[in-house]
């Protein structure tokens, strides 16, 4: 397993990094985000820790240009920020974990290992298609009725969950556990706020709606009322 640490406290990196090597095949480190996602979308490794905060690029934007850049790599992103709102933020950028600092050498390495456990998107069907809408996963573009559709990453990934359950009522908490990977809930308005823009984006303009709400039970994206 080769993992690439991006931290600028080099304490820091340099203890995660002789924590973690006995059980990696190799551990290195950079101290910013722009050398980081340099290295991060060479291709060269398989789980990618980020401080949060970071010289020149911080982690928040290295982790969001990242997944535009439909870089997949498993992120745990770390900070001595561990309130609920920086978590969310965290994870909202497209961060696969988050840990608080200081934490535990212990649990570092359990999270590392669940994330290496955790499968990767299924590539066998790259385009999915409602109606007039389509996503294509390899080039993470989005079209309805030919008109292209910019979508950010998490609303990407919530499209694409939506369009994967097609004709299927998806509850918030189905939502959070498979687009925000929470296992519990956060208690905030995350859910309900981006599937108001996504409704925005694939609906407004056009003569039928896609996305509905199911009050008292969740969402739904379907063809036909």
């Amino acid at each position: 397993m080769r993992v690439l640490i991006v931290e600028d406290d080099h304490a820091t990196a340099a203890l995660i990094a002789a924590g973690l090597r006995p059980d990696m095949t190799q551990v290195d480190s950079v101290s910013d985000g722009d050398e980081g996602f340099t290295r991060a979308t060479g291709g060269h490794y398989d789980l990618l820790i980020v401080d949060r905060m970071l010289p020149h690029t911080d982690g928040i934007t290295m982790v969001r240009k990242l997944r535009f850049a439909g870089c997949e790599m498993p992120v745990l992103m770390v900070s001595a920020l561990g309130e609920v709102d920086a978590r969310v933020e965290g994870l909202e950028a497209g961060a696969d974990d988050y840990l608080a600092k200081p934490f535990a050498m212990t649990e570092l390495r359990a999270r590392l290992s669940a994330l290496s456990r955790r499968p990767r998107m299924a590539e066998t069907i790259t385009r999915l298609r409602v109606a007039d809408l389509e996503l294509d996963r390899i080039s993470r573009e989005v079209q309805r009725g030919g008109q292209l559709i910019e979508l950010q990453p998490r609303e990407f990934r919530l499209l694409d969950y939506l369009m994967t359950h097609v004709d299927r009522v998806v509850t918030r908490a189905m939502l959070l556990e498979h687009v925000w990977e929470f296992h519990f809930d956060p208690q905030t308005s995350v859910v309900e706020t981006h599937i108001s823009r996504l409704r925005a984006k694939i609906d407004r303009g056009f003569d039928n709606d896609l996305l509905h709400t199911i009050r008292g039970f969740g969402y739904c994206l379907r063809a036909i009322v």
